[in-house]
Parts: structure tokens; sequence; C-alpha cells
């Protein structure tokens, strides 16, 4: 009798294991549920869709004649509300049960919500899914003034949504500068001088207090705890997810921060698996456990979870994650783990060229480049290999620097 797989959640995680599944076990049958009305798309690109500057066709990746191809039992608006670890089964909302011999969560998370009044008005965006990016499109092509909640990777989305609409906004900062966990007031100024030149003006050690409507329930304002008043017609707000645990909260599922896996993405239960945003990893390269939801990771751990499935300890999960921004006239990409470490390295190595690099015992975990891309492979074998820098730190600023630049260990 060939294996049963079920695979909760069809984002890139889910997929990829679900292409690879295929591929290692022909005979399988393989079951995928997500509560999306769509087949897999482009997470990456649902930006450009909602700035205006694709149209949805490219945005898709699987059309659900994919799965029909692929003898792949794609289930759509399917809410999994049950899942019986002892019994090896998954329950859905409207009653059907999936019987499975292997079975991945790639649940992801949910976007948080401010904690504050008129958080739920209309005209107030999150963003996280394709209709998400509908929606923020539709909305903000009819918006004159808009707010930005949320200083880091997805807020910067929303500036540059604003920014290529035409919607004069304030991006409304809790600290001193943009992402301040990876980038210094000096990294972060090249940042905030692109939203201005867009029509998006940084406001530090701000946020919001509460949000005022008008009779009709429509967001008109934003006033932050100094009680400054910022009027809007449309406001984005991107202050981190809410991973999805509750599914698992009463099973034997070991969730710290997500659900914990190994190197393998295997849980503590044998025949379980996770993959993507809701995972905390154990992390070869770092040494501890972590979490990365990058596209790129995400595509890794599904593919990684798929193969220890069909074999386990066939392949482990070791990657260097990266995340680029091009919403700007200049490159910018973070590695790894940029927030991390007990040390760091930072330099302007141009004009609107700068680079940061964080390290842990002396090893490089991650990193910031603007502008200048060109180290990124140098630094990302660097934490590959957990080669000691630390004696040599100032040379990671150099122009065109590459390993070679450094001395070799046994000379260190």
């Amino acid at each position: 009798m060939s294996d049963s797989y079920v695979i909760v959640g069809d984002g890139i995680a889910g997929a990829s294991a679900a292409e690879t599944l295929r591929e290692e076990a022909p005979d399988a049958e393989i079951t995928v549920l997500t509560d999306e009305g769509e087949s897999l798309y482009n997470r990456i690109l649902i930006k450009e869709y909602a700035k205006g500057k694709l149209p949805e066709a490219p945005i898709s990746i699987h059309q659900e004649d994919w799965y029909d191809e692929h003898d792949v039992d794609l289930r759509l608006n399917t809410v999994v509300v049950d899942i019986d670890v002892e019994n090896d089964a998954v329950h859905t909302h409207e009653g059907e049960t999936f019987e499975y011999d292997s079975l991945l969560l790639a649940i992801g998370g949910t976007p948080q919500q401010l904690p504050v009044e008129n958080a739920d008005a209309d005209g107030i965006h999150h963003f996280w899914t394709f209709q998400d990016a509908r929606n923020i499109k539709e909305s903000v092509e009819g918006a004159e003034k808009g707010v930005i909640v949320g200083a880091g990777l997805l807020g910067i989305d929303f500036a540059a949504i604003c920014g290529a609409q035409d919607v004069e906004a304030k991006y409304l900062m809790r600290g001193d500068n943009w992402w301040r966990y990876a980038l210094s007031e000096e990294g972060a100024e090249i940042m905030h001088e692109a939203m201005r030149e867009r029509g998006v003006e940084p406001v530090f050690d701000s946020g919001v207090d509460r949000f005022e409507v008008d009779d009709d329930g429509h967001v008109e304002a934003a006033v932050d705890p100094n009680g400054e008043r910022y009027e809007c017609d449309f406001a984005g707000v991107a202050i981190g997810l809410n991973f999805n645990t509750e599914l698992v909260e009463d099973t034997p599922l070991e969730i710290d921060d997500g659900i914990v896996v190994d190197e393998f993405m295997r849980t503590n239960v044998d025949n379980v698996y996770a993959a993507g945003d809701i995972t905390s990893f154990n992390d070869l390269i770092l040494g501890e456990q972590a979490k990365n939801g990058s596209w790129g990771s995400a595509k890794e751990q599904g593919t990684i979870a798929a193969r220890n499935m069909v074999e386990y300890g066939s392949e482990a999960f070791e990657w260097v994650s990266s995340y680029s921004i091009t919403h700007f006239d200049f490159p910018f990409l973070s590695f790894g783990h940029p927030t991390l470490g007990d040390d760091s390295v930072e330099a302007t190595t141009a004009e609107s060229e700068w680079r940061r690099v964080a390290l842990k015992d002396g090893k490089v975990v991650g990193g910031v480049l603007i502008g200048d891309l060109s180290p990124q492979s140098a630094f990302k074998q660097l934490m590959r290999e957990g080669r000691d820098v630390s004696d040599q730190k100032d040379r990671l600023m150099e122009p065109g620097f590459s390993v070679d630049d450094l001395a070799a260990p046994t000379e260190q």
C-alpha cells in the first residue's frame, strides 16, 4: 500500500513539499489542504501588484490544473480545525477527516492587529495574502493621505505602495530609525531619504495610540502616543505575525515561538513535520534554534521536510537566507540573522552604499547591504564555514571584499 501524505498549507513551503514528495514518492497519496481560495502564488510579487506595476497573471505559480496533472489532491477553502496526532488524522471545518502516514504543517502566521481603538476600521489594511494585495490596491488608488505603522521589512512595502500610487504618507515608527534592530541611524537614513523622495515622511518616536473614524466607519486619522494627529484615508499596519500555533496547542507537539523542529524539519512526534514561518528550527549554521520565514528559506524547508518524510535523516536543512528590497533606485539586501549576534561592524563604503555585518562569537551570522551587494557571496560563505573573523572584522568593510582578503585560519 502506498504512503499517504497530508500537507496543511499551500504557501511556498507546502507547495515545494508537494512537488518534492511527488518526485521522491511517485505512487504516494498527497493531499494539500489550504484555507485560501486560490492555489500557490508568488508572495514576493504581490507587492508589485499592489503598487500597480504588475497585472495578476504573472503572480500565480501553480494553476489548479497543476495539482491534477501531478495527482495531488488540492482542497481550497478548507480550514483544518483539529489535528489528532495519536490517530494520525486531520479534521476540517466541514467534518471531513484525512488520515495520513506523515503530516506536514506549513500553516504560517496571521498579521498582528494593533491593540488600539478602531484598529479594524475600513481603510486599515494588513499585507499577507494575494487578496490582501487586491484590497490594498483598490483602497490606495482612491486615497489621498496615508499612515504606515511597523518599521520593518513588510512596513516598507506599504511605504513603496503609497509612493507608487502618489499617496502622501506618514510612516510612524516607535524608535529613532527604520528597522532599528538591524540598521544604525547612518544606514537607515539612506532608506529614510528614499522614502521622502517618494512622498513618504518618516516620523520617529511615534506609533499609534488610536485611530479615528468618520460616520461611515472609515479611518480618517491616526493619533500617536504624543497626541499628534495624522489625517489619513488609508492605513497600512505591519507589526509582525501571530504564528498559527493554536491549531496544535492541545497536541503533544512542542511549541516555542512556533512549532519546534530539528534540522530535518521533524517535530517531537515522529511522523509530523513543519516548514516555513511556523517553524523554530535547529539552525546548524547559527548553532541554536532560529526562525526565518523568508521565501527562499520556506521553499527550502518544504523541500527538506518532504525528503525526510520519505526517508528521515536523508538531508539536513542548512541555509543562509536573504531578503531583498527593490522599491528604490538602489538595491537592498539582508542575509542570515542581521538582528542577532553579540558584535557588529559597519561602514559607509561610498555614497548611498552602506553595509553592516553581525557577528556571534567572532563568526558572521547575518548582515545588511545597501547599494553594493557584491560582498554577499563572501559573507554567506563565511557563515557556512563558521569561520572566526573577530581579529579581522574590519576587513569585511573594505570595498570589493572577498574571502581571499582574509588571512588563512592557521595564520590567525
